[in-house]
């Protein structure tokens, strides 16, 4: 677990360096996309080969998730966020796993879903909830998994 900690932060760290060279062409939305798509690829890249193989994995992988995040982010206006992130929070608070809730922004014509996949709890007995989303744009889907936990204050928070 460390481990992999260690490398999602060296894979988020490389993604914010290389969007950090692109400066002043990226949008904000495509910064940020670059970056949680950086480090989404470069976790999912380390759990591949072993000794040099998942360092290279993870290279590749973080390299990936940095172009594919860039360009859905810099498509997701504010509102596309407001709208998935809404539909995110009632999705982990009352969908039974495998019950989709789904979003659209009828001005830019994106859209999304928020699907929990499964419901286990922290140590702490903080309930946390396995999820796959997905976000269309122009026609285009990308897929995604993570997993968000219920907070002390009620909302709940995208730990993966």
């Amino acid at each position: 677990m460390l481990r992999q900690l260690s490398t999602a932060l060296v894979a988020g760290s490389l993604a914010l360096s290389l969007a950090a060279c692109e400066g002043s062409n990226y949008g904000q939305k495509q910064v940020g996309g670059a970056v949680l798509g950086g480090a989404a690829g470069g976790l999912l890249g380390s759990q591949i080969g072993g000794g040099t193989g998942r360092l290279a994995a993870t290279a590749a992988g973080t390299v990936l998730g940095l172009f594919l995040g860039s360009e859905v982010g810099k498509s997701l206006d504010k509102a596309d966020r407001l709208y998935a992130q809404q539909t995110a929070s009632r999705a982990f608070e009352s969908n039974p796993v495998g019950q989709r809730s789904n979003w659209s922004n009828p001005d830019s014509g994106h859209s999304g879903t928020v699907t929990p996949t499964r419901t286990v709890y922290a140590g702490n007995g903080q309930p946390c909830r396995d999820y796959e989303t997905t976000v269309t744009i122009d026609g285009r889907t990308e897929t995604a998994t993570g997993r968000a936990c219920r907070q002390a204050d009620g909302t709940w928070k995208i730990v993966n």
